[in-house]
This record gives structure tokens, sequence and C-alpha cells, in this order.
């Protein structure tokens, strides 16, 4: 891979200049705000640092900065930066959450990260790139969530609302970042720039739940 290789595969790009996706690039703030707002309003609310929540709060924190840096230096290495923290936060995610929401141990939670990374794998090898404009790895981390938000209300969890919110949000977002290349011609700057924005809400929602869920010791 030639880590300097120039990408185009959003809409609102039209040369490979730095500032030629100005709404794809000022959105990923949705990302920067939303894990600021989550470790400001949450993460002292038994008292003493979350420090999984906080951690994972960094995580989204760095999706908005890989994000910007992808579409405004448009190249593979920014592709990278953009891809790589998503990976560590979806995977980081599922590991704490299954012990917060439904008390795994450790070895349960890492159990199912394995399951998940299994069928992200399959989903990749079986579902070209092509189809859905390039969301459908996403689709494993949507059904993750969902079947979290489901389990959630089945056992009477008091956050389980937050999680549904979040997934509803998510099938917005998700449902703009599969648009984007087939509206070009009669929307120029594109949907990607409301991916960012509906996904910043719906990470938002994802740490209230986590972070309200989190027990004192």
């Amino acid at each position: 891979m030639d880590l300097h290789a120039h990408v185009d595969i959003y809409c609102e790009r039209t040369d490979p200049s730095l500032l030629a996706e100005p709404l794809n690039a000022v959105t990923n703030l949705a990302f920067l705000l939303a894990a600021w707002l989550c470790w400001r309003n949450y993460a002292h609310t038994t008292g003493s640092l979350d420090k999984s929540g906080t951690f994972l709060m960094v995580l989204v924190g760095f999706i908005g900065i890989g994000s910007g840096l992808l579409h405004t230096f448009a190249t593979n290495w920014a592709l990278l930066a953009d891809v790589i923290p998503i990976a560590i936060f979806v995977n980081a995610f599922l590991f704490f959450a299954m012990g917060r929401f439904f008390g795994w141990n450790k070895v349960q939670s890492a159990m199912a990260v394995v399951a998940f990374f299994g069928l992200a794998a399959y989903v990749k090898n079986t579902i070209p790139n092509e189809v859905l404009n390039g969301s459908a790895g996403y689709l494993p981390p949507f059904a993750a969530l969902t079947a979290m938000g489901i389990a959630m209300v089945r056992q009477g969890h008091p956050h389980a609302d937050y999680l549904l919110y979040a997934c509803a949000v998510f099938f917005i977002s998700l449902s703009m970042r599969t648009l984007d290349q087939a509206v070009c011609s009669t929307v120029p700057f594109g949907t990607h720039f409301l991916w960012h924005t509906f996904n910043g809400v719906s990470l938002y929602l994802v740490g209230k739940a986590y972070f309200l869920s989190r027990k004192p010791a």
C-alpha cells in the first residue's frame, strides 16, 4: 500500500486539496464534543473517576481526529488513522460493556470480542466493499449494539433506553453514509457529513448508558 496515495471516495471531494471536504472535515467535531460532554457530565457520577469509561471517550476523541485527518489529507495513511481508532473502540467497548451491562467476567467478555471479530471478518470477506457504499463493515457493530439494547430491555436494565436510542440514531447515520455516493448528482456535497453528525449523537448516548451503568465501589 502506498501510504501517500490519494483517496477520493466521497461526494464532497472534487480535488486533492486540503480543504476540499469542509463539511466532512468540520463535522468530526461531533465526536470530540460527544466524548467531552460524556466525560464531563458522567465520569464522576459515583464519586470517583470511571477509568474504563474515560478510556472509551479518549478513543471516541481519536476517532474524530482520525476521521478529520482522512477528510483533509485524503491519503492512505490518513485512512488508516481513521479506521484503526474505530476498530479499537468497537472491540474495547464490547469487552467493557459485557461486564458492565451484563456482569460477564473478563474471560466471557473476551470470548464475546472473539466471536464478534469472527462475525466482522465473515461480513468483510462475504460482502463486496462496493455494496452499501462500503458501509457493510458497520453492520456487525450495529447488530451487536441492537442485541445488547434488546437484552438490556429484557433484563429490565435502567439505562437500556439510551442504548436503544443510540441504535436508532446509528441506523440513521449509517443510512447517511450509505447514501453519499448515490446522491452526488443531486446533492454535490453528499450526505457523509450527516454520518459524522448522527454518529456523534449515537456515541454520546452509548457513552451515557455506559457511565450511568457504573455501580458504586
